[in-house]
């Protein structure tokens, strides 16, 4: 299909609450899913949000490798139409992020560590599921962007806050 642009922090595209979707079994919503996980792929990344790509909607797409899980066991590709988020468990856990619109930074970024998420997928199927971990902070991360939110807004401590490259660096 198609690689996007990604909007990087800054751009307008990233700073304003996403439209729902009306009908998420159009053909166009599944062309843009597909153009996404193609951008996604590129990048690389395991997640992105269309606002990302320029188009203010409520979607978002993500996996999680096996590598990344505690319990050895990835999530697939998953498309989250409209989502929504209910924290289960107020327990915060603190964690690393990075995210495409703001290439090699990270930050250290508190979120709630057990969440439940009700969505459409592309047929318009509701999907209901619990995430807990890092793969709830991946849907947390994403779902921030539909309302305008970067990870560093939610960062607590900017010292934490850099490029990947310079706070990986030995120390000299």
């Amino acid at each position: 299909m198609a690689v996007l642009k990604i909007a990087r922090m800054g751009h307008p595209a990233l700073m304003g609450v996403a439209r729902p979707v009306s009908d998420p079994t159009e053909p166009g919503i599944r062309r843009l899913a597909q153009d996404m996980l193609d951008t996604m792929r590129d990048a690389p990344g395991i997640g992105l949000a269309a606002p990302q790509v320029h188009v203010p909607l409520r979607m978002v797409i993500y996996m999680v490798p096996e590598s990344r899980t505690n319990d050895s066991e990835g999530q697939p590709l998953t498309v989250l139409i409209n989502p929504e988020i209910t924290v289960l468990d107020e327990t915060t856990e603190e964690g690393v992020e990075g995210c495409l619109s703001l290439p090699g930074m990270s930050g250290k970024v508190a979120r709630p560590r057990h969440i439940r998420v009700q969505a459409l997928d592309l047929d318009g199927n509701e999907l209901d599921y619990e995430a807990e971990g890092f793969h709830a902070r991946v849907i947390q991360h994403e779902c921030d962007h539909l309302d305008g939110i970067l990870y560093p807004m939610r960062m607590t401590d900017l010292a934490s806050f850099g490029y990947v490259e310079e706070m990986t660096k030995p120390s000299e």
